[in-house]
């Protein structure tokens, strides 16, 4: 077994050849990325196929999104030891000029004391800005 099999079989999917070529290619990405992104990495595999499988690996625990504000919601890798619950959540920063988004996994969200009744089921914090290894255009 390859440890793409491993991990699947760990969360509780069935490690099918699709599916491992999409968790191979979302691990190999330096970035969260899209459904769009992850459509041109795998020309071959049609759009309904990487979509079911984006939602199983969400549900599965494999992989976490968030809303950077561009439009297109992103996804990330998820650590071994994250249980996409509230406490699993970190801060993300989006970069204005190369348009990439990353996980800042070591930043956790801080906690959220909110007023008796409202109870939280997911929580997003987006920093925007310049992330330092890009051209950044001219201002």
């Amino acid at each position: 077994m390859n440890i793409e099999e491993n991990i699947l079989i760990d969360r509780g999917v069935k490690p099918t050849i699709i599916r491992i070529l999409v968790l191979r290619t979302m691990k190999e990405l330096d970035r969260a990325f899209s459904l769009g992104d992850l459509e041109n990495k795998l020309l071959d595999v049609d759009k309904s196929t990487l979509s079911r499988t984006i939602h199983l690996f969400k549900d599965n625990g494999l992989i976490h999104d968030f809303d950077d504000g561009s439009g297109s919601i992103k996804y990330s890798v998820c650590k071994d030891d994250c249980n996409c619950e509230i406490d699993d959540s970190h801060v993300h920063f989006y970069c204005n000029y190369c348009k990439k988004a990353f996980c800042l996994s070591n930043i956790p969200i801080p906690h959220i004391d909110l007023p008796e009744k409202l109870i939280m089921e997911n929580v997003n914090l987006v920093i925007k800005g310049y992330g330092g290894n890009c051209k950044k255009a001219a201002t």
